[in-house]
């Protein structure tokens, strides 16, 4: 059986990175969930006119999904994300994506479909534990895994740390695009709040080492088996 360490976190909170540097120090698979949903809004956009405004359209957004050849690879040094023949691992990460995919992730038939993609991924991924990130993994897709986490960090840190990721793009911008993004996907998902049983690691006053070591202290001691893998622990 497979074990799910599942991380929670707002933008900017270091989720992706950590996740997958977790990953790699305990030998497991990592899954970006969020990647699903910029896929499918690439998809969307891919479909139609190109514009943000395509995913305002829920019955567009349905019919997308139900013809989504989506692909992506759990390797944490091998990461990549495909639509069909499409290699989309760089294109997810465009901000006229960014700006679609609030838009897909709100429809609830498509989050149904795309969760039970996720725990098909885990369940047949074939490795000893998948570290599995995003909006709502401790409490809808994997709310039974070993582990769970929130990880967290105060708004202004996580949009100084979203800015220094998109080097080029204005401060500003990037601060006022995260906040809106946050506010778009409360309404579906309480990603700033910790349910039962869920473990809080707040990062906002630590690096990205210390970030990684509080994440897998948390692991080593809620369950004892990742303690086999991490090494020097």
């Amino acid at each position: 059986m497979t074990l799910t360490i599942a991380i929670d976190g707002p933008a900017g909170s270091g989720k992706s990175s950590v996740s997958k540097q977790v990953a790699r120090a305990l030998g497991y698979g990592y899954l970006d969930t969020g990647a699903a949903y910029r896929a499918l809004a690439w998809h969307v956009l891919a479909r139609g006119t190109g514009a943000a405004s395509d995913t305002a359209d829920e019955a567009v957004v349905v019919a997308a999904a139900s013809e989504f050849p989506y692909a992506i690879s759990l390797d944490p040094d091998d990461y990549w994300v495909r639509v069909g023949q499409a290699d989309v691992t760089a294109a997810i990460r465009e901000p006229r994506v960014t700006a679609a995919v609030s838009g897909v992730a709100r429809v609830s038939a498509v989050r149904a479909q795309v969760n039970e993609l996720f725990r098909r991924l885990v369940r047949d991924s074939g490795r000893p534990g998948v570290v599995v990130e995003g909006r709502d993994i401790t409490t809808v897709v994997a709310p039974d895994a070993a582990v769970r986490i929130l990880l967290t960090a105060a708004p202004e840190v996580r949009a100084a740390r979203r800015s220094a990721e998109l080097s080029g793009e204005d401060a500003h911008a990037v601060a006022a695009a995260l906040h809106r993004r946050d506010a778009a996907d409360s309404t579906v998902v309480d990603f700033l709040t910790a349910a039962d049983g869920v473990t809080v690691v707040d990062s906002t006053e630590l690096d990205f080492a210390q970030t990684v070591e509080a994440v897998l202290d948390v692991i080593s001691a809620t369950d004892p088996t990742p303690q086999e893998n991490h090494d020097g622990r």
